[in-house]
């Protein structure tokens, strides 16, 4: 069961989302506050990962909510759906450019996607509650997504996926804003241009005439040869590298020509020329209504360090420095904030640990024992060195980062579980080819 957290005090807003939750299985459950404070207190306490925060309820400071999660890097995981009272104040969250917020959507609009919003975040489920820790087992993230020709739709794909690169640290900020943009222009060009067969210069037409791009979209989304048509996003996310895939539904265009073209004018072609500057490799399939495109990810290094780790120093260790050695008393904490760490027991190398592993020596730390294994740094790295008494301290005043180490360290127990039953289960398949052979 997963909880929807919602600061409203609007019954609009409220229904909507006991509804949606009622329809999903039991698989969502709302936790709904009406008063500031309260709903702060949950999120810091609970890390809900999502947060629907209603900005039509007037006595509700909806800014101030934002702005906690905004500065505390650990509760930005998953995403904020903002209910808004018209469209300049869906606009206004817009140009704030918070990787936080999901979509922003005016009231009406709430109402009526929220129910498939609800559908999409639980079939990709694991962009909101791995946290990011599919690396420590090796894995890959693979899936994709079908959309409508709604703009509010490819907005919030862009930003789900976009978010998702960026909190897991495979992305930096200057990546974000280029990778959000890359997927909106290809997106609205796979809607316009290829599923609802708007030329150039009708668009400008319509433009020149005084209307907006949504009222054209939405009219031609009505005609019949149009409606049934969809958008196709797939991603494969891997250690260094990710890929996606945009695929429409129209007849194509003659990319080609378009490729070959060094510069353009106005907005023709903007969409292409975008993409070829900031990705190396652009590929269209021969009819031309699927394109791929992929981006180096950022390793080993975080985005942002949590708030009440700001006020420590910073380490720098270089190519094979111990952190620290087996069977020292644990006195200290470490933060992981870019590198790779060895990590050996009774002299034998045991793991490798991350940005994705978030603390080194948490366990002793927390246990007040001597450190169980010897760390050493692989190439050059940062740390984050935190006195326990000082993080104890931390903990008296802010004591959902408690909670939050808890609930790591609990993860990092069911990944463990869930490898070592993999290994035993391979293992289990060598023995039983080893005794079949040997019976031969």
């Amino acid at each position: 069961m997963k909880k929807i957290v919602t600061a409203s005090s609007n019954p609009r807003v409220i229904d909507t989302i006991k509804k949606a939750c009622s329809k999903s299985g039991s698989f969502f459950t709302e936790s709904v506050f009406n008063e500031t404070e309260a709903i702060i207190s949950f999120i810091q306490y609970e890390l809900p990962e999502i947060k629907v925060i209603d900005f039509t309820s007037p006595d509700i400071d909806a800014p101030r909510i934002l702005s906690a999660v905004r500065e505390d890097s650990w509760l930005h995981f998953g995403g904020i759906i903002a209910v808004c009272k018209d469209r300049d104040q869906v606009k206004e969250l817009e140009d704030l450019k918070d990787g936080n917020i999901l979509v922003a959507m005016k009231i009406e609009d709430f109402e009526l996607h929220f129910e498939r919003l609800l559908r999409i975040l639980r079939k990709n489920q694991q962009f909101l509650y791995t946290r990011g820790m599919q690396d420590m087992i090796g894995g890959e993230e693979q899936g994709s997504f079908e959309c409508g020709n709604d703009p509010m739709d490819l907005r919030f794909y862009t930003n789900f996926l976009v978010s998702y690169l960026y909190n897991t640290n495979r992305i930096s900020d200057d990546d974000r804003v280029s990778l959000q943009m890359i997927l909106m222009e290809l997106l609205a060009n796979a809607v316009e241009h290829g599923n609802l067969n708007i030329t150039y210069e009708e668009k400008s037409e319509w433009l020149k005439q005084g209307g907006d791009i949504l009222s054209l979209i939405q009219k031609r989304s009505e005609m019949e040869e149009y409606k049934n048509r969809h958008v196709h996003i797939s991603y494969l996310i891997k250690s260094n590298a990710s890929a996606f895939r945009i695929r429409d539904d129209g007849d194509g265009f003659d990319w080609k020509s378009a490729m070959e073209k060094k510069s353009e004018t106005g907005n023709n072609g903007r969409g292409i020329m975008l993409t070829r500057q900031c990705v190396k490799k652009l590929e269209y399939n021969e009819k031309g209504n699927q394109v791929t495109f992929s981006i180096a990810n950022r390793t080993n290094s975080v985005n942002m360090v949590p708030r009440i780790m700001e006020g420590f120093d910073i380490l720098e260790y270089h190519d094979k420095d111990v952190v620290f050695r087996q069977d020292e008393l644990s006195n200290d904490l470490f933060f992981v904030v870019s590198g790779k760490f060895a990590v050996y027991t009774n002299n034998e190398f045991t793991t490798m640990l991350s940005t994705n592993d978030i603390f080194i020596g948490d366990m002793a730390f927390l246990l007040n024992d001597r450190r169980t294994s010897t760390v050493v740094a692989i190439g050059d790295c940062k740390l984050i060195k935190v006195p326990k008494k000082a993080f104890l301290s931390l903990i008296r005043t802010n004591p959902h980062y408690g909670i939050f180490l808890s609930r790591l360290l609990a993860q990092r127990l069911v990944l463990q579980t869930q490898t070592s039953y993999v290994i035993q289960q391979k293992l289990n398949e060598v023995q039983s080819v080893i005794k079949t052979a040997s019976s031969i």
